[in-house]
């Protein structure tokens, strides 16, 4: 009689042991699932086109003659964060941006995704992004950011760059450079020239 108490007494200890572990890992698990809090977009819009354009004086009426677009960005499809503490938004379709300098001359980026953080003014463009000036400039390469608040572009990816006018192409890794292409720095580089003959 005292070894089948015994016995019984141990199922039980066990049996009480294993549930213990059973409801700590469990509840463990919860803990982590409620942890990784899921973040929703506040909109998504289709079709998404948004121009940006500047004053050169401040308008007293509604009348926007003064103004002029010095960008358009299009998109199929945006994602708006702007209700999260570090606002942002995706364009998780790609999307094409043309810009227009002060005489009107359009130069056109594209990506396959980018992603526009709206505090900083920072454009972070990915996936075979192409940069095409309205002078015949190209400049191809993973990633690129565009910075608003300075006008500056910059990549520290590899990139290849041509100049039609120079007949050149530019192989490296990093680059930075203002919107025309007026000044730009290439961190490394190689690449080739090609020289026209002369027609005889």
């Amino acid at each position: 009689m005292h070894l089948k108490e015994h016995i019984i007494k141990n199922i039980a200890m066990v049996s009480a042991v294993a549930m213990f572990f059973c409801a700590c890992e469990d509840s463990y698990k919860r803990v982590g699932d409620e942890a990784a809090l899921k973040v929703y977009p506040q909109g998504i819009a289709s079709d998404f086109t948004l121009t940006y354009t500047e004053t050169q004086k401040e308008l007293n009426t509604q009348d926007s003659s003064a103004s002029r677009i010095i960008a358009i960005l299009k998109s199929p499809l945006s994602e708006d964060y702007d209700n999260l503490k570090f606002p942002f938004r995706t364009f998780p379709k790609g999307l094409q941006v043309d810009y227009y300098d002060e005489q009107g001359l359009k130069s056109t980026i594209v990506a396959d995704s980018a992603i526009i953080y709206t505090r900083t003014n920072l454009i972070d463009l990915r996936g075979n992004v192409v940069l095409e000036t309205h002078d015949g400039k190209r400049l191809e390469t993973p990633q690129l950011y565009w910075d608003r608040s300075s006008e500056w572009i910059f990549t520290q990816d590899r990139f290849t760059f041509s100049n039609p006018e120079e007949g050149s192409v530019l192989n490296g890794v990093g680059m930075d450079f203002n919107r025309d292409f007026s000044y730009f720095n290439a961190h490394k580089t190689g690449g080739e020239m090609l020289i026209k003959e002369e027609e005889l």
